[in-house]
This record gives C-alpha cells, sequence and structure tokens, in this order.
C-alpha cells in the first residue's frame, strides 16, 4: 500500500496508492509526517502537463522555502499515468474529466485522514484545485492557483493541442511537441529568462525520458476539453485564493480573466514581474507571498517572513495568584485554525 523513507522528520516521504472511485489508482507522494497532522499545515498538490508530482521539488528544496517546508506536510498527486516511468494506461480506461479529478480528490485525503488542506496548483492542476475547492469548501482552508484557467480552450489553443496530441500519440515524444509544452510552462519570452539554458535543458530532458507520452496526451486531451468555470467562481468558490502569475507565461491573460469572474472580497491576483515559471524563476517571491497567503487564513503563524526577527505571542492565564503571561509553543501557534465557511 505505501513505501516510507524516515531519513529525518523534515524529510519523511510516503508513496501510496490510493484507489478512487471514478480515477482509478492515484499515485501519492507524502511528504512529511502524517502522525503530526493535527500540528502542521497541510498542502495538497496537483502538478500541470508535461510534468508530475516532482515538479514541487526546486521550488520545495530552495532555502527560502525553507520556514514553509519545516512546519507543513504536502500530500503530492499525481495525475493518472503522469508519475516517472509510467506503464501504458489501459486502452480500456477512462481517463478523468478535469471536473471528476477535482471532485475525486477528496478520497486521497479521506483515506490519509486529513482533514483540512490548502490547495497548491500549477496550470491544468490548478483547474483541477479550483474545481475541487469548489466541490468539497469545507475540507479546503484556501486555494493558491498559478496560471489558473477558467474558461474552455480557445480555438487556436484548441487546435495547438489537436496536433501535439496527435504527435504524442503516434510518434511520441518530438520536438514539436517539446516545443509547445516547454512555451506552456516557461512563456512566450523565454529568451529573456536569465538561466533559460539550464532551465529548458532539464525539462526537456524528463519529458524525453520520465513521461509516457501517450499517457501526457489523455491529459493533454482532459485539459484540452475541459468544461468553463468562469459563471460558477464568484458564488460557489467560498474560500481564500490566491491566484499567481508571472509576466510571461504563454497565456498571462487566463489569471486576470479568472480573477475578474471571482468574488473579489475572498480573491487575490499576484503577478511577478519578469518570470514565466513562477515555481522555477521566483521561489523566493512566491514563497513570501505563499507564507503571507497562509498566515491570512491562520496556518503557518510562527513561521518567519525572510529578513524578520520572529515575534513570540504571549497570552494571559488565570491561576490562584491571578492572572500571568505564558508564552505560546510554536506547535501551538502554527495548528490550523479553521475560518468559517459557509457550506453549500
Amino acid at each position: 500500500m505505501s513505501e516510507s523513507d524516515n531519513s529525518s522528520t523534515t524529510s519523511v516521504q510516503q508513496k501510496c496508492q490510493i484507489t478512487t472511485e471514478r480515477c482509478g489508482t492515484l499515485t501519492v507522494i507524502v511528504q512529511g509526517d502524517l502522525a503530526q497532522v493535527a500540528k502542521k499545515a497541510v498542502f495538497l498538490t496537483v502538478h500541470d502537463m508535461g510534468s508530475n508530482c516532482n515538479a514541487f521539488n526546486y521550488f520545495l528544496d530552495h532555502p527560502a522555502v525553507a520556514e514553509i517546508k519545516q512546519r507543513s506536510i504536502f500530500i503530492h498527486v499525481n495525475v493518472p499515468g503522469q508519475e516517472d516511468n509510467a506503464s501504458d494506461l489501459p486502452e480500456d480506461f477512462t481517463f478523468p474529466t478535469m471536473q471528476t479529478l477535482g471532485e475525486d480528490l477528496v478520497t486521497v485525503i479521506d483515506q490519509l485522514r486529513v482533514n483540512l488542506v490548502v490547495g497548491l496548483g500549477e496550470g491544468a492542476g490548478a483547474n483541477i484545485l479550483a474545481r475541487f475547492g469548489m466541490a468539497h469548501p469545507n475540507r479546503c482552508l484556501g486555494l493558491v492557483l498559478i496560471h489558473a484557467t477558467c474558461t474552455t480552450a480557445g480555438v487556436m489553443e484548441y487546435f495547438k493541442d489537436k496536433i501535439i496530441g496527435w504527435r504524442l500519440q503516434n510518434i511520441g515524444m518530438n520536438p514539436t511537441a517539446e516545443q509547445y509544452l516547454v512555451f506552456h510552462k516557461f512563456g512566450a519570452q523565454l529568451e529573456q529568462a536569465e538561466n533559460k539554458e539550464k532551465l529548458i535543458q532539464e525539462y526537456t530532458e524528463k519529458l524525453k525520458t520520465s513521461i509516457n507520452p501517450k499517457n501526457l496526451k489523455r491529459y493533454v486531451d482532459a485539459f484540452m476539453n475541459r468544461k468553463v468555470i468562469s459563471g460558477q467562481l464568484e458564488k460557489n468558490l467560498k474560500v481564500e485564493t490566491l491566484l499567481v502569475t508571472g509576466s510571461r507565461p504563454s497565456h498571462v491573460h487566463t489569471a486576470q480573466t479568472m480573477y475578474s469572474y471571482m468574488n473579489k472580497a475572498k480573491t487575490s491576483l499576484l503577478k511577478i514581474d519578469g518570470v514565466g515559471d513562477v515555481l522555477m524563476e521566483a521561489p523566493e517571491k512566491f514563497s513570501q507571498s505563499l507564507l503571507l497567503f497562509c498566515k491570512g487564513i491562520g496556518v503557518l503563524t510562527s513561521a518567519a517572513m525572510p529578513g524578520i526577527e520572529r515575534q513570540r505571542s504571549i497570552c494571559v492565564e488565570e491561576t490562584e495568584g491571578g492572572p500571568r503571561r505564558r508564552t505560546k509553543s510554536m506547535e501551538e501557534y502554527d495548528q490550523p485554525r479553521r475560518p468559517s465557511v459557509p457550506s453549500k
């Protein structure tokens, strides 16, 4: 059922195979100790097309994220067939829609006995988590959605994806498919990225050697055929949400369009200048915004902001000799405090 690596408390990693009703068996990587779930923030991540849960590794291993990582548990969900070196999905397997994936994510946290999560998704994964947030608002503390979209595929996007899908199905990973996925991930102005050579080389190498192209085609198809959710967002997305976009992604307008449909009292839009891939190119800036967002929804409240000394929280206890001051422990301070979210 699961495999564990218990080399240290902060690097405990567990691989789980979780069977869902409509999405088949999902490969889930739990990073952190689930025995500490009551004392830590829990993030549920979903990756974009052309990647898998390893897409979050660079960001989470960055020194700027140390405070967050130390106080958190990450549940990384692989979309069916997208894990490294995956076998071809069976021909009779019905690949789930974006809506089905979003709704069935609750099975993952149910089986792991986790009550509340903060959703962290990128690209297609952000769309999936937006659907999860609407379907299960009482299981979601908040959402952080990177390069999210709420509309259906446009005409040009549709035909691009059709061509890429055909090539992935018939001739596997190829230069055209690689170029499209690189463009989708890093943005239209990739040539201006400071470390573009390294980023492209690492990403394309993973596409060639780790991602199953036939399975990737099925994820691309599901994303291409997604149903519009823009009309549901203001009424049905009840949780606090942070939309994040770089200034150079391939679809920079999609996050701005999504923001226009959302409840502005519960939604913030962060635009990071000069980057296409937020996780890879701007881990420091994004980690600061992520931490501020988490503090605002009542988690990671003891984590220090970079460059700012942690302040101690003082509370008052009544004793026989009168009130006395007590310092809260970091564990007490980090325990999630559930904001009130109306049920559906």
